[in-house]
């Protein structure tokens, strides 16, 4: 999975949300999963994948995480129950 991607992670279904992106996403969310990314995500035990998309090039990644990340709440959480209404932890699917 080394394509450009931006990723969602939750602590929990509908809990605290973290928005990045990356080239490697499995190698990316393992990290988060261990611990091996000093603050937000190790804080608050931001960990579960719930939510990705892969882009073309890194610059589209970037500009959609932005985007993203001036979202309200509500569209976040609409945008994963739509593709994850059970927030599975996908990171267990790309492995």
């Amino acid at each position: 999975m080394k394509k450009p991607c931006v990723y969602i992670l939750a602590s929990a279904p509908r809990g605290t949300l973290y928005i990045g992106v990356t080239s490697d996403l499995i190698a990316r969310v393992w990290q988060h999963k261990e611990g091996l990314v000093d603050g937000f995500t190790k804080q608050y035990a931001v960990h579960h994948l719930v939510y990705y998309e892969q882009c073309e090039d890194m610059l589209t990644a970037i500009a959609r995480e932005k985007q993203l990340k001036k979202w309200n709440r509500a569209w976040k959480l609409e945008l994963i129950e739509n593709s994850n209404p059970q927030w599975r932890d996908l990171y267990f699917e790309l492995v």
